[in-house]
């Protein structure tokens, strides 16, 4: 196989996994859309063909499931996707160095417990805000198989992407073992290590299945009932206003604990706008309930804010500032660069200003930990927020630009890994879909679509569970950094220690 013909086989082989989310959520795919391309990397003839064809399948996986926001990037959408398949790169050297030729039982162990490190240390690189945040974290692919998401429970999204990507290198062993018939002590050490290669991801998969199993059951501490409203796509600011309001005045008698807009639900501010605030303190009257409102707006001199704010019966009763924007999409990364793209991409033509701290809103009884649409897809956030005292995670989300696309279907499912990590229920509330709410262990009680308007009840069994994930935080990818990073100093030392050809040795080898 040519060297060209090779990268461009390299690409769509990073497409199968995009599948995995939703939508389709072809979610088994996530096992085994990755054996391809490691196949085609373990065949590579070097180091750095293998690291190509590495980056060049993260390059294809990053345009296929990040395909929505093609309008919002436009040019960068090439650019953008080769800079984050970089963090594809680690995966290729060290599946190449582990996998090709015959895979000995100590290889094949080798390579379950470092390339998956790999693997989950380039997701954890890339979910550095500046290059886009965790989108597309292979792990998200099982937000509706509860059995194998427990395991972020223990060690966040970083372990069920550990165990997937541990199950797609043992299959690559046990078919490149197959491929060939030896005899003697070679096809013996072949056969090993295929069931090296077979053997530790069913251990591993058996052990998630045997733990979500024996798990013992939240304990009983009540539960919330919750309204989520969802208006639709209405761009004039008031009728936006006016749809949420009737569809929350029509819960008066629902006996809630709080109703919930969406995102950029209100579009002025509401201390310039004070007629708005009385009219959102009526309806928390009339309904009985604290209302959660979203306002994008500009707030004076001080620039434009995206802010969760909480209005009881009497007026303001606290608020919080987003603090992750979207690239492009609320603010241009370098504008004074970058900045002609707002004139031929929907990129945002003035930056939104960031927040500075997370904050916990009381409703009443309710401890309410909200974070703004983007930010659901980071881990460590709704985690703060449970350590921090909330009963319940609340994710305001607007999604308007991406109807029709796999946008709103991937966001909401990540509502489900963040209630399993943080083991507190999360509520979405879009306004325009979709709307949905999952339990402390990630099981769905409520799924509107972008088709559906109105306000949704739900209510929500109480967590006060403190999950492993949420006491001890990103030790996972952590500890594959280190576990990288001593195999790779023992590769340079063993390096050092084999001896050298003498002059003219290397010429008659």
């Amino acid at each position: 196989m040519s060297r060209w013909v090779r990268r461009g086989l390299a690409v769509p082989l990073g497409v199968p996994l995009a599948l995995a989310f939703p939508r389709p959520s072809l979610w088994w795919l996530a096992f085994v859309g990755l054996v391809p391309l490691l196949a085609l990397v373990r065949a590579a003839p070097s180091r750095r063909e293998a690291a190509v064809a590495a980056w060049l399948g993260g390059a294809g996986f990053f345009l296929a499931v990040d395909s929505f926001l093609l309008r919002q990037v436009g040019p960068f959408a090439l650019p953008l996707a080769l800079v984050v398949g970089a963090c594809w790169l680690p995966l290729g050297l060290v599946a190449w160095g582990l996998l090709r030729g015959p895979v000995s039982p100590m290889r094949a162990l080798a390579a379950l417990v470092l390339v998956p490190s790999a693997w989950v240390a380039g997701e954890f690189v890339r979910a550095w805000p500046a290059l886009g945040g965790p989108w597309g974290l292979l792990g998200a692919t099982q937000w509706n198989q509860p059995a194998v998401l427990t395991l972020a429970s223990v060690g966040g999204v970083w372990a069920v992407s550990f165990l997937l990507a541990a199950v797609n290198v043992g299959l690559t062993v046990a078919l490149a073992s197959a491929a060939r018939s030896d005899s003697g002590g070679l096809a013996v050490d072949r056969a090993r290590g295929r069931l090296v290669g077979l053997g530790l991801p069913l251990v591993l998969v058996a052990g998630t299945l045997a733990y979500a199993a024996v798990r013992p059951a939240p304990d009983a501490a009540g539960t919330m009932r919750v309204a989520l409203v969802q208006p639709g796509v209405i761009d004039d600011v008031e009728q936006r206003f006016q749809a949420s309001l009737a569809a929350t005045l029509g819960l008066a008698g629902d006996r809630l604990d709080l109703v919930v807009w969406g995102e950029s639900s209100i579009g002025r501010d509401l201390d310039q706008h004070p007629a708005d605030l009385a009219r959102l303190s009526a309806a928390a009257r009339t309904v009985g309930a604290p209302l959660l409102v979203n306002v994008d707006a500009e707030r004076g001199a001080g620039g434009i804010y995206k802010s969760s704010v909480l209005v009881g019966p009497d007026g303001r009763e606290g608020s919080y500032d987003k603090m992750r924007l979207v690239p492009f999409g609320e603010y241009i990364p370098l504008r004074p660069l970058f900045g002609w793209a707002a004139r031929i991409t929907d990129a945002a033509a003035t930056d939104r200003r960031r927040g500075r701290r997370l904050e916990v809103l009381h409703a009443g009884p309710v401890a309410v930990g909200p974070v703004v649409c983007f930010e659901s897809a980071f881990p460590d956030l709704a985690r703060t927020l449970a350590r921090r005292g909330a009963d319940l995670v609340v994710v305001q989300s607007a999604t308007t630009t991406f109807q029709r696309t796999w946008g709103p279907d991937q966001h909401a499912s990540l509502a489900a890994v963040r209630a399993v990590e943080a083991g507190r229920p999360v509520a979405q509330a879009a306004l325009s879909g979709i709307s949905a709410a999952f339990d402390a262990r990630g099981h769905r009680l409520a799924w509107r679509p972008t088709s559906w308007r109105g306000a949704a009840v739900v209510t929500l069994p109480r967590s006060t569970e403190i999950t492993p994930y949420a006491r001890f935080g990103d030790w996972l990818p952590l500890a594959c950094g280190l576990v990288l990073a001593v195999a790779a100093l023992g590769a340079v030392a063993e390096g050092r220690r084999l001896p050298r050809p003498r002059h003219g040795e290397a010429l008659r080898s």
